[in-house]
């Protein structure tokens, strides 16, 4: 019996580890560990989530100097509701979107990663990151809207309510993004500013003018050609005005030239007749001085300023409307080029400018444009190198970077500009004396743009004025430019309807642009008969 009882003993051990060993190599098992250990990875993942979707996570990676000061004195945060809009709710898709936020979460959480342990935020560009071309992306409109239900809050002025409209009615369509017009909604930059513009620029703040004191009584006179200090009567303003001698030049591009567009072609034979050439674009100091003495409070229909203005007996230039927000973009007044006016604007700036002085101020034509701008040379720019030298663009910027020596001494383009104007004597003139012909803003031309102009002109022209088209030329690139699009020959034109794009105003402004910023333009004067050239 003992021995039985030993031997049912053995069995129903090794029965029983039989058993617990088939458990553990069970499917039941494995199924039983493996949904512990997602748990276990989901309830990491879900604190770790939640860890990184706080403030203080957020500016661990964003170390801006001012990020969290901004902040603090956004609307976001320093408001009367004492609700507290935080990093996440901004710069991310709402939360209900699960798919889109977690997506967007974890792209933009490895890029944090990665610049936190690659970059130095010593050689950030602070001021281009608060810019809104760089703001636009990474600022999702429905996490805006999912916060704003409601457009018309109480209290909303009558501006505020024509925006609105216009955002409801064309959000889709134009792609309109909420951040164009509240860039500073959740980060308080006190240069920002989206409202109409009170008072004059540069003017006296306790009187709303400059000293008369200090005003011109009379413009300059002219007895030579030669280069002259124009003053404008009636303000402190002057400029200098270069003499570029009249002459024959090829126009347009050669078939070798790197980055040529076919609008450069064919090359043609251009005479020019002598001209005067401002030395810079249009100043704001300028441009503020023709508004203070042309601006219109209220809205003027258009065709009323259209009449006036070509009527060569009025009284008065009319000129611009006040503008939505800081034209300048809070970049600086001064010696710094006028930007974001349109053609119109700018041709009444001429046209005030010839009444104040009794001269023939204009818009330079394409010819004359380009014709001073290579200021005698025949190569792509004024200076030496090439095209391929210094744009970024082509299969070798992968490997090494464009060349920026002898570009950065004479142009302000997307390489050196800082994203924004600055001011021309940081550059060197050209054989002509012209500074930021190549550069800086885009700058306005009299001619019409046709892509075919030059086919159609012949071989040899003496002149040249295109008077049929759609758009506008304009010349020159701009700070954001690459060096590829700044060559002497180099053609662009007006983008009317998209530089108006957020312009909520019906009709639209016929004195502003809304969403280009890199548009300017400088004057010519036509010699007196009487002047010996």
């Amino acid at each position: 019996m003992i021995e039985k009882q030993m031997a049912d003993d053995r069995f129903t051990s090794r029965y029983s580890g039989s058993r617990k060993k088939g458990f553990f190599r069970g499917k039941t098992f494995v199924f039983a560990l493996g949904l512990m250990a997602g748990a276990g990875v989901f309830i990491v993942a879900y604190l770790g989530c939640v860890y990184t979707s706080t403030d203080e996570s957020c500016m661990m990676c964003h170390v801006h100097p001012h990020v969290e000061s901004s902040w603090k004195l956004s609307a976001h945060v320093n408001n009367g509701s004492g609700v507290t809009v935080h990093c996440v709710d901004c710069h991310l898709p709402p939360k209900n979107h699960t798919w889109d936020y977690y997506n967007a979460k974890a792209k933009l959480g490895m890029k944090d990663v990665w610049g936190y342990f690659t970059k130095d935020s010593a050689d950030f560009d602070w001021g281009m990151k608060s810019e809104l071309e760089h703001a636009v992306r990474y600022i999702p409109n429905e996490s805006c809207t999912e916060c704003h239900k409601n457009l018309f809050p109480q209290g909303i002025d009558p501006d505020g309510i024509t925006a609105h409209l216009y955002y409801e009615e064309n959000e889709k369509k134009l792609d309109l993004q909420c951040i164009s017009c509240h860039l500073d909604a959740g980060h308080h930059n006190p240069n920002y500013k989206h409202s109409k513009l009170a008072g004059i620029p540069g003017a006296n703040a306790a009187t709303g003018a400059v000293d008369p004191s200090s005003y011109f009584q009379e413009a300059a006179k002219v007895t030579s050609f030669a280069n002259f200090t124009e003053q404008i009567p009636g303000t402190d303003v002057s400029f200098t005005m270069i003499a570029v001698p009249g002459g024959t030049f090829q126009m347009g591009s050669g078939e070798k030239e790197p980055f040529r567009k076919a609008d450069e072609s064919p090359q043609h034979k251009v005479t020019l007749s002598p001209f005067f050439m401002a030395e810079t674009e249009v100043t704001w100091s300028q441009f503020w001085s023709f508004y203070a003495h042309t601006m219109s409070e209220g809205r003027t229909p258009p065709e009323a300023v259209y009449a006036n203005n070509s009527n060569p007996d009025a009284d008065a230039v009319s000129g611009p409307t006040p503008p939505f927000g800081l034209p300048d973009q809070g970049w600086g007044g001064g010696n710094r080029p006028a930007i974001t006016m349109t053609h119109y604007a700018a041709e009444t700036f001429c046209q005030w400018l010839s009444k104040q002085t009794g001269k023939k101020y204009r818009l330079p034509t394409e010819a004359e444009w380009e014709y001073a701008a290579r200021g005698g040379t025949e190569t792509s720019y004024f200076f030496p190198g090439s095209p391929k030298d210094f744009s970024n663009t082509g299969f070798m910027r992968k490997f090494f970077d464009a060349k920026t020596e002898v570009i950065s001494d004479h142009i302000i383009y997307g390489n050196n500009s800082k994203n924004r104007t600055q001011e021309p004597d940081l550059v060197k003139a050209n054989p002509f004396g012209l500074k930021n012909m190549l550069g800086n803003v885009m700058e306005y031309c009299a001619d019409k743009y046709d892509p075919k102009a030059y086919g159609k002109a012949g071989n040899s022209v003496t002149d040249p004025l295109v008077t049929e088209g759609e758009e506008w030329v304009v010349r020159g690139g701009n700070y954001t430019s690459d060096a590829a699009d700044l060559r002497a020959s180099a053609r662009d034109y007006s983008k009317h309807e998209a530089w108006l794009k957020t312009d909520p105003q019906q009709p639209k402004s016929i004195w502003w642009y809304s969403d280009i910023r890199g548009i300017g333009f400088r004057v010519v004067c036509e010699p007196d008969s009487t002047i010996s050239r």
